[in-house]
């Protein structure tokens, strides 16, 4: 735990526990390498919530397309969010599309920062 406080103290919760698992399997140069990469990819979950509540006034799907799910950001788009349910599903769950959508992207980015280490050896 101490390597996600000292790379990445603004995580919290259960981002926090997920990404601890992971540094802790890098050494020091890898975890601040991946600290880099992965602020610059990490998703805040306030952003989301907001863009989910513009889907009521009219640009569904703007939470979507911002996780990089650009079908599923299309299709809430031109059906009004699927008829506002879908949008009203982001807004209750937010901060689970949040985390699902870091974790995936933590664990690319470690695998990824394994692999040039490796290489470089």
């Amino acid at each position: 735990m101490s390597k996600v406080l000292r790379h990445l103290p603004e995580l919290e919760g259960d981002e926090q526990v997920e990404v601890a698992r992971l540094l802790n399997k890098l050494s020091d140069d890898q975890a601040e390498h991946f600290a880099r990469i992965y602020r610059s990819r990490r998703r805040d979950p306030l952003h989301i919530l907001v863009l989910a509540a513009v889907g009521f006034v009219g640009a569904a799907g703007l939470q979507r397309l911002y996780m990089e799910e650009i079908g599923l950001g299309l299709v809430y788009l031109f059906t009004g969010g699927l008829c506002l349910i879908g949008t009203v599903y982001d807004l209750i769950k937010y901060r689970d599309l949040a985390l699902r959508y870091n974790r995936d992207q933590a664990m690319e980015i470690a695998e990824t920062v394994r692999s040039v280490y490796d290489d470089e050896d």
